[in-house]
């Protein structure tokens, strides 16, 4: 029904993720499963995932084991 009350003009609203998806912790992209190209990494006890491209962006500071706040 949301969708009905939605102006033509507008972008649909992004999909919600469910339990069974990860979301990307840097640019919000959405996979279902595990990608095997997704890193995750535990900072300060909580788990984070970024998607491929995110990954390679900055795999200089994944590896250097920086938070993602510094990057």
């Amino acid at each position: 029904m949301e969708q009905q009350n939605r102006r033509p003009s507008e972008p649909a609203p992004e999909p919600e993720p469910t339990p069974e998806q990860l979301v990307c912790s840097r640019c919000g992209t959405i996979a279902e499963g595990t990608p095997p190209t997704w890193t995750c990494s535990v900072e300060n006890g909580v788990r984070h995932y970024f998607c491929d491209a995110c990954a390679r962006a900055n795999i200089r500071a994944i590896e250097g084991r920086l938070d993602s706040d510094w990057w």
